[in-house]
């Protein structure tokens, strides 16, 4: 998997989750391989801004998330979500 070795390409997600989910926290404070969904994650991301992110992931890097099961796998990290948005 080449995403969660981009360290750009995390940099750029952590900003994104962070704008699109309003979060009030530094994008360079989250840590690659922390949970990401629930309320004792990280970032404590619902079901809300799983929604959110999901769109926002479609529009900027044509990513598409089929349903839930799908959600909690690619958006389980970082790392996880740098790999599904790019794989090889």
């Amino acid at each position: 998997m080449v995403g969660s070795q981009d360290t750009h390409l995390k940099m750029e997600l952590k900003k994104l989750i962070v704008e699109t989910c309003r979060k009030k926290v530094a994008p360079e404070t989250i840590s690659d391989d922390a949970v990401i969904l629930g309320s004792d994650s990280a970032l404590g991301l619902d079901s809300l801004d799983v929604l959110e992110l999901s769109v926002a992931l479609k529009t900027r890097f044509g990513v598409r998330i089929v349903d839930s099961k799908d959600a909690l796998r690619v958006m389980k990290s970082i790392n996880a979500l740098a790999d599904a948005v790019q794989p090889e």
